[in-house]
This record gives structure tokens, C-alpha cells and sequence, in this order.
């Protein structure tokens, strides 16, 4: 299995961008012991700090965080966080390796639930959407319903419409 370190087709630079501060993303690879990966997201930048280990940046929008453990046993740590940035002084959530912090959109623990999760960004991409631009909503209902075992309601072109209508009438 490939390492799976950022959104696909992502071609990242390794120097910050000028703009805002950005979000910033401990990343590590070690096969079948310890895995951190983002599954979906703009990464801005990405710092690579040695083979197992690199930072990547986020200046806006959703990520997907995915961590996982395991030792002799199986996996003993699955976690997916949905984290949207944040702008300079808002209030924000901690995430263990997310730095400064983010808007957490939607947070499951335990593989059956990670699972369910991937699965949703899979069904949300099979629309030929990017799931960074779904709406935020979507992603806080899921993992509400997924709290409560229940299965999520799928993301559609409707919903999607919707979004991004409210979008565009923000002031």
C-alpha cells in the first residue's frame, strides 16, 4: 500500500505561501505500526522532515485526518477528524497533531465507524463531488448520526445545490 500523504492529485510546495497563517498537519508513516494521512483536502504546503514524518499546511477549508495504531495484536487506534480552518483569534477545537487547532466538523473513533466515514467521502466523490466542497452541515450530520448508530444520510446534488447557493448569498 502507498503512502497516502494528501488529497489526490495535490501537487504541493514546500514553502509556506504568502496570505494567511495556515493550519498545520503532523503527518507519520510508520507501515502497519503507526499511519497518519489526510484523505481529503487542499494542502497549501507540505515540509517533509525525514522519510516517516512531514508537516503539511492548510490556509482554508475542510481536511480529513486520519490516524491509526497498531501493534502485534491489530489495530488498537482508528480516528478520523473532519477539521475546517480557522480564521487568526476564532476559537477553535484541539486536535491532537493539528496545530493551531480547527473547526471540528466531524470526529469518530473505532474502525467500523473510520470505515463508515471513508465510505462517505467515497459516495460524496462517486457524485463527482470534492468533498472540500461540501457543506459543512453534511459533515457534522454525519458524524451525529454515526454518534448515535445510525447510518448517514447521503450527501446529494440537491443538498449540494442548496449549499452552494447559501454560499454564494453570505454577505
Amino acid at each position: 500500500m502507498s503512502e497516502p500523504l494528501h488529497a489526490k492529485g495535490a501537487r504541493p510546495d514546500s514553502r509556506p505561501p504568502p496570505g494567511p497563517p495556515l493550519t498545520w498537519v503532523d503527518l507519520v508513516w510508520f507501515e502497519r505500526r503507526i499511519e497518519h494521512w489526510i484523505r481529503f483536502g487542499k494542502v497549501a504546503c507540505e515540509v517533509m522532515i525525514d522519510r516517516r514524518r512531514r508537516r503539511v499546511a492548510f490556509a482554508d477549508g475542510p481536511f480529513a485526518f486520519v490516524r491509526w495504531a497498531a501493534n502485534r495484536r491489530g489495530g488498537v487506534l482508528s480516528r478520523i477528524d473532519i477539521v475546517a480552518t480557522v480564521p487568526p483569534g476564532a476559537a477553535c477545537s484541539s486536535v491532537p497533531g493539528v496545530s493551531p487547532g480547527g473547526d471540528i466538523l466531524l470526529r469518530q473513533s473505532g474502525w467500523d465507524r473510520v470505515r463508515a466515514v471513508l465510505c462517505e467521502i467515497d459516495a460524496v466523490e462517486a457524485l463527482g463531488l470534492d468533498p472540500v466542497e461540501v457543506s459543512p452541515d453534511h459533515w457534522r450530520a454525519v458524524n451525529n448520526r454515526l454518534t448515535a448508530r445510525k447510518a448517514p444520510e447521503p450527501y446529494t446534488r440537491l443538498a449540494h445545490r442548496a449549499w452552494v447557493l447559501r454560499r454564494e448569498m453570505r454577505p
